[in-house]
């Protein structure tokens, strides 16, 4: 098989930033040889303080160039949008505010963000955050997480997904198998948590396990070290975390999605030899880069891709388990619905300002 349709195959397993309101030549060289099956939009994919009229047009635009590089029909079109302060999207698309605040409105809230991921040609939010906010100085999830004991972060993270996936939005549950309780920011660097399986499953697997009740289809990793669980790698990386605990304990039969592998805490490990291979055997099926950290270069993706084709032809990555993997993707990908980008009617956006401001209040 030629190296191009092999750097395809990793393609299928490849959630790919782009760099700006347009398509550059490395935008357009990556999704033409990778085709990636889906995408993920950040701020610097929207034209800023332009009318809605003009931004959303011009998105739109970047939308069908996508579709039009790819040669996809279906893909993944995907945005981090939980409210407060993760919010890519220009106005008048609605400020909700951070999940902790949520509480009784958490599922009227996902609905009314559905309806406008919908009107961005957007099928897959990353969210909602399953985490526990158990560590009042955690620099990175914080109010993001729906409650600071599990029990309130497993109801209301289950609401919010149910708003979205009633509303025709998939849902993800991040970050497993758990960041609430982690004092550093794995975007900067590793954070390292001394908890034990037992603690874990006192805690941080139970929102976890609410949200796999209810099916959620996606789960995503957390680059954080659990030393007591898997001494060596990260939970992105470790089969006793992914495989055993996540497939085998808690059943879970959907897509696991890596964090962002761009984040420094695992980005360093992602250009070495074989990393790409542990993290499939591991129990990854997908895999985002960014390219939003670091200013990430279109070479290091094309790395990770050559890794992929390299692990596969010297048989150190199973073909078993990328098949395996592929299976899932499809099977989801069959399911997702794709929309066309357009404009929300003024009436709709103020109910939902409304709705904004009520559940700010709760």
């Amino acid at each position: 098989m030629p190296i191009s349709q092999e750097l395809k195959r990793f393609g299928h397993h490849l959630i790919l930033g782009i760099s700006g309101t347009t398509l550059s030549d490395d935008d357009k060289r990556a999704l033409n040889e990778l085709k990636p099956i889906g995408v993920i939009f950040f701020a610097k994919n929207f034209l800023d303080s332009t009318p809605y009229q003009v931004w959303l047009e011009s998105f739109k635009d970047l939308n069908n160039q996508i579709r039009e590089y790819t040669e996809r029909d279906s893909m993944f079109m995907t945005l981090d949008h939980e409210g407060g302060r993760v919010i890519r999207t220009p106005l008048p698309i609605t400020r909700f505010p951070h999940a902790l605040l949520l509480r009784s409105h958490a599922r009227e809230v996902a609905k009314a963000t559905a309806v406008e991921l919908k009107s961005l040609g957007i099928n897959l939010s990353w969210a909602p955050v399953a985490d526990v906010f158990s560590y009042p100085h955690n620099p990175v999830i914080g109010p993001r997480a729906f409650g600071n004991t599990p029990e309130i972060a497993a109801k209301d993270a289950r609401e919010y997904y149910l708003g979205l996936q009633e509303s025709g939005i998939l849902g993800c549950a991040k970050h497993f198998p758990g960041h609430g309780d982690t004092s550093k920011d794995s975007h900067i660097e590793l954070p390292i948590l001394n908890l034990t399986l037992e603690d874990l499953r006192l805690r941080e697997l139970i929102p976890f396990k609410a949200l796999i009740e209810v099916q959620i289809p996606l789960i995503m990793t957390a680059h954080i070290l659990f030393p007591k669980i898997d001494a060596d790698v990260p939970a992105t990386l470790s089969q006793a975390i992914l495989k055993t605990i996540l497939r085998e304990e808690l059943g879970f039969r959907g897509v696991v999605v890596s964090d962002d592998l761009d984040m420094k805490a695992i980005s360093d490990m992602f250009i070495k030899a074989g990393t790409v291979a542990r993290s499939f055997h591991a129990g990854c099926d997908l895999f985002i880069v960014s390219r939003n950290i670091n200013s990430s270069s279109i070479e290091r993706t094309y790395q990770i891709a050559e890794d992929f084709v390299d692990s596969l032809s010297k048989g150190s990555l199973d073909e078993s388990v990328v098949e395996a993997a592929k299976e899932r993707i499809d099977k989801l990908l069959a399911l997702t619905p794709q929309y066309p980008v357009h404009a929300l009617d003024k009436d709709i956006l103020l109910q939902h300002a409304q709705l904004a401001i009520a559940s700010s209040y709760s």
